[in-house]
């Protein structure tokens, strides 16, 4: 009979099974479990085909496993790892308990909860408003704020949230400031003295309201005329760039001219102080030599009286070149015809090859001024005989 027809006894199976060949029992397998848990525990397991929870068996072992695992479980749990730019805020039974720093740390599971912070990060805003000034223009302001978490406790727990209270402060400060300003002021000749005022008012918010940001940076990136009226507005700057462009021109060319007009009136001033001068010396000059004039007249009055007719002569007949000489008892003139003499002595001073040395004292003759000329050849002339005084 085969081993596996129906009915009857049946022999073993061809791989040594026997018996009845249903599935374990997972009862008794967790019995033999439990047994060999209480055995490494020093506990007394229950009888073969026992229960290990009737008398005679104790589940405080199995308790302290798994109390001891749980701990374990608990422990690796709170630890947390805060990173270099980030701060941790840990909170005990929903209450404030202290700051953590970057590094690994650990906090007490389900009883403290802890939220991370990112202080590192620079943020930023920015916001485009049309504001009204405070001439009744309409100006568009664009306005970009820088900031950081300063401290973490007040940005999570102070405020709900702290960053819309910042865009809702910076609308508020500009709109403060950009009304008590013209538009001139605000669109081009007052944008620092702006900007530096809206930071100092966003700066007493943020503090009033504690939220626990501080602001690195406010830029004031563009302000404009609205697009309704941008190209009036345009015509409106080019108009004044070139008035002040006429008038910087203006005051360059008035540097240029009152120097040179005072340089030109010093100059003068100079000129008539120095001729001044020079009339008061030769005034002086004068009087002096008439004074010793005068003594040496005194002395010899004769002598005197004929120098002075000769050199008043001399003069004279240097400054023509013609003379007449009127013979006493005669009845023609002897007309002396000077120019030709000069010209002839001139004509001698231009050859200098025939003789050197007369060309070069003709040429130093040459270059005597007309009186030193003219009085040398008087002197020639009247060497030998002197005419008589004409009265």
């Amino acid at each position: 009979m085969a081993w596996n027809e129906p009915g009857g006894n049946k022999p073993k199976d061809p791989w040594g099974g026997g018996g009845d060949q249903g599935p374990p029992d997972l009862d008794e397998a967790l019995k033999n479990l439990k047994d060999k848990i209480n055995n490494v525990f020093g506990g007394k397991g229950g009888r073969p085909g026992g229960d290990g929870s009737k008398p005679g068996g104790s589940p405080l072992p199995l308790l302290a496993v798994v109390a001891v695992i749980a701990l374990v479980v608990y422990g690796l749990v709170g630890f947390f790892q805060v990173d270099q730019r980030e701060r941790a805020v840990v909170l005990r039974f929903g209450k404030f308990d202290r700051i953590v720093e970057p590094g690994l740390n650990w906090r007490a599971p389900i009883l403290e909860q802890y939220q991370k912070v990112d202080v590192g990060q620079n943020r930023r805003y920015e916001i485009t408003e049309e504001m009204l000034t405070k001439d009744t223009n309409i100006v568009s302001v664009t306005l970009q704020v820088q900031y950081q978490v300063l401290d973490p406790r007040p940005f999570l727990l102070k405020v709900a949230q702290p960053e819309q209270i910042l865009e809702h402060a910076t609308s508020s400060a500009l709109r403060h400031v950009v009304g008590s300003a013209s538009m001139d002021d605000v669109l081009k000749d007052n944008r620092e003295a702006i900007r530096v005022q809206v930071r100092q008012r966003l700066d007493e918010y943020l503090n009033r309201y504690d939220t626990g940001l501080v602001l690195r940076q406010v830029v004031l990136d563009k302000t404009e005329a609205p697009d309704a009226v941008r190209d009036a507005f345009d015509d409106v700057s080019k108009a004044k760039e070139d008035e002040d462009r006429f008038k910087k021109e203006a005051e360059a060319y008035r540097n240029a001219v009152i120097p040179q007009a005072r340089g030109e009136a010093q100059r003068l001033t100079e000129e008539s102080e120095a001729y001044k001068q020079r009339v008061i010396d030769g005034a002086m000059g004068d009087a002096d030599r008439f004074t010793d004039l005068l003594s040496e007249y005194r002395k010899a009055p004769d002598v005197t009286r004929e120098r002075l007719y000769l050199e008043t002569m001399t003069q004279v007949f240097g400054a023509t070149s013609k003379v007449l000489v009127d013979v006493d008892n005669g009845n023609s003139l002897i007309y002396l015809p000077l120019e030709q003499l000069v010209k002839g002595r001139d004509v001698r001073a231009s050859t200098p090859q025939q003789n050197p040395g007369a060309g070069s004292s003709d040429a130093a003759k040459a270059g005597a001024d007309d009186g030193g000329s003219g009085r040398s050849a008087s002197r020639s002339l009247y060497s030998t005989s002197r005419p008589q005084e004409l009265r």
